[in-house]
This record gives structure tokens, sequence and C-alpha cells, in this order.
């Protein structure tokens, strides 16, 4: 194994250099904040000679898409980046990708979709995304984004999965932010990752083939079932690559990870970087000797419903924290989980709570209330409102 480098970086330098390890052969992309940073990176890395690739400038979110799809079908490893309302200008390439089962990692700061116009954190681009047949990473911190890129070409390239793979990280909490990070060695991330070999072969000038091609209702069922299977076949992917990348590496990851969860009776569930303020309010409300941990979600899809069973099913409540909000019914986490547990005889009550939408900070005392209000649940053995808005801004609500 080589030394791995520690190096001090913005959160999209994490996922470029994560991306550059990599090897990329093709990078399409467009500049929005607030991940601009990546595909300027990446033009630096090409243009010094440390990643032999090709780039494309194009004139849309849907173009990069559109040219991710083009260069991937020839048999290209290819990698991208967006946020916001750029991920949603791919939105109808995102199902192409994916239905043509093409593995191409994209870095997403997420950020807030418009109106009005925001650009600091939520989920809502990636989450508004989840149907399209991408798997959804989601990092908690830049060393996060940086290890999450390097699985996500692994995980995403295997044969039993061939699906476009996203990495989430904060905007602006993450993108911008400066952490220490170690870098893997190339020659490390190479043993690790071999080339990419596509299975059903390649768009050749040489073969004519036709990829996406018109698919009637006889058979258009079928090719969404496989790629449905594809999806749930990539957990036990996603289980082997983590393990590997954990004993090479030193750095263990799994889709759901917890904190404290032994002897909860509340147990919070979180996604990106709120996790790391709620594992300290948790250290904190500890210390006052309530029973609360956290589980953080990792992987948002494949939606891991066995591991949050297992994990959740032994607290009496859990409280279901979100960046995202699904108008019209909840958070689009909680009534993921809710469906989870729906034919379970054991359990919790589940609550939720929408809260850090468009970058508002998320703080100790945010989790503090959390707890509370969910506490006031157990006590009352039943979940009255199943949603609840926290750290609101009453000025604004007159």
């Amino acid at each position: 194994m080589g030394e791995q480098i520690s190096m001090t970086v913005k959160g999209n330098m994490a996922t470029a250099l994560g991306a550059k390890l990599c090897r990329p052969n093709v990078v399409p992309a467009y500049p929005i904040t607030p991940s601009t940073l990546f595909p300027e990176k990446m033009s630096e890395f090409i243009a010094d000679g440390e990643l032999d690739a090709s780039m494309i400038n194009v004139e849309s979110e849907h173009s990069a898409m559109s040219a991710c799809i083009g260069a991937s079908a020839t048999g290209a490893r290819v990698v991208t980046a967006s946020a916001s309302q750029g991920v949603a200008l791919m939105h109808e390439m995102l199902f192409i990708a994916a239905g043509m089962r093409l593995p191409i990692v994209m870095a997403v700061g997420n950020r807030a979709l418009s109106a009005p116009i925001n650009i600091w954190c939520d989920h809502q681009d990636t989450i508004a995304s989840r149907d399209s047949g991408c798997l959804q990473f989601y990092a908690e911190n830049n060393q996060e984004g940086l290890d999450l890129m390097i699985n996500a070409f692994r995980i995403g390239e295997d044969h039993r999965v061939l699906l476009p793979v996203m990495v989430g990280i904060d905007a602006f909490v993450l993108t911008h932010t400066m952490e220490a990070v170690k870098v893997p060695a190339q020659e490390d991330v190479d043993d690790f990752l071999p080339p990419y070999k596509p299975k059903y072969g390649i768009l050749d000038h040489r073969e004519p083939a036709t990829f996406g091609s018109f698919a009637p209702p006889e058979y258009y069922q079928e090719f969404k079932y496989e790629q449905t299977k594809a999806m749930e076949k990539s957990s036990e992917v996603i289980d082997e690559v983590f393990a590997d990348y954990a004993e090479r590496f030193g750095r263990e990851y799994c889709k759901v990870s917890t904190f404290q969860c032994e002897d909860a009776d509340i147990i919070l569930l979180t996604m990106g970087s709120m996790s790391g303020t709620a594992r300290e309010a948790i250290r904190k409300m500890r210390g006052d000797g309530k029973k609360v941990g956290l589980a953080k979600l990792t992987v948002y899809r494949p939606f891991p419903e066995a591991e949050l069973r297992e994990i959740l099913s032994k607290a009496k409540a859990v409280a279901v924290v979100e960046r995202n909000i699904s108008p019209g019914s909840t958070g689009a986490i909680y009534a993921e989980l809710a469906g989870a547990f729906i034919n379970q005889k054991k359990k919790p009550l589940l609550k939720n709570f929408i809260t850090g939408l468009g970058g508002r900070d998320i703080l100790v005392e945010t989790f503090r209330e959390i707890y509370e209000k969910t506490l006031e649940v157990v006590k009352a053995g039943e979940v009255k409102e199943p949603m609840e808005w926290v750290a609101m801004n009453e000025e604004v609500m007159r």
C-alpha cells in the first residue's frame, strides 16, 4: 500500500480528487453554483497533464448528461457534476442513462431548487430524481465525499449493477468548506478499481449497434424489471465494495451507520452533513442522561430497508430529520421508512421533522428540540401529527 497524502481541501476539490484517481476518460460538464469548482479542477488536472481525459464544454446541464450518455455508450469511464436546477434540467436524461445501464458518476453539490432563488443547501434536487434509476450516496464530510466517489465508480461499473451513481455533498457546508482529507495513492486506487469493461458492447462505427432503442408494450416492462433488479442487487455489491475499501484504505462505510443506538429509546435518523451536528447533540444529551442515538443514511438508493428495520426496531421512537419536503405528503425518507415498517409486528413510533431547507443552519439546539418533541410522542404512545417543521423563522411567519 502506498502512503495516503493528507490535504486540506474544499468539498468540491475532494470529490474532484476522488474522480481524478479513478482515471475517467471523459468529463462533460456545465458549471453551476455550488459545484463549479469540480469541473474547474478536472479541467486543470487535464491541462496540467495529471489526467489523460477529454473535457467537453457544453451549453447546458441537459447537454452535459447527453454527452455523458454518448461517451459512456462508447465504453468510456465518465464523470460529471451538477446541482439544483442543473440536476433538474438533466432529469429527462437521467432516466435514459439508467435505462441504458450506463455507470456514469456524478458529484452533486446538494442545493435548494427555485423558486424563490436560493443557492444554499438542501436535498431537494437529488431527492426529486430518486425515481430515475440512479444510485444515491450522501457524504457527511469531505473525506466521505472523496471516498464515496471512488466507491461509486466500482459499484456502478459492476456487471451486476451497471447504473449511474450520484454522490451528494451539501452545498457550502461541504462544497466550499476546507477540511482535512487523506488521499489514497494512485497505484492503490488502480488496484482497487480496474479499467471499465462494458458488458453489453459499445457504440462503434466498425460494428454498428443500437442502444436505448424503441420498445413496445410487449418488451418495455421487462426492461424496467431488469433495471429494478439491478438496483436491488446493488445493495449486495455496495456491501462488498465498502468492505474491500475498508480493508485497503482503513475507512469503513456502510449503508446505515449508527452511534449510541444500542440502548437508545429515541433514535435520530439523518442524512448528509447534519449528521455530525446530530452526533455532537447526542453526546451532550447523553451527558444529561437522555437515551438517544443516531442512525445515519449514507446510501439512499437503493433504500436500505432491511438495515433500517434491524437498527430502528428496538427503539421506542424514531425522529426522521430531513432536508427535503414532498408537498402534499411528508419528507421522502419518512414516507419510505413508514413503508419499510408497515408489515412489521414490532415497530417504533415514527415522527418526521423538516428543517434546514434553503441552507438554514441545523444546530445542536435544533436536535435537542427534536428530541424533546419525540419524547412527547413516546409519552403519549401515539403520533397525532406525523410531520412537523422545526427551526422556523417566526418573524417571516407573521
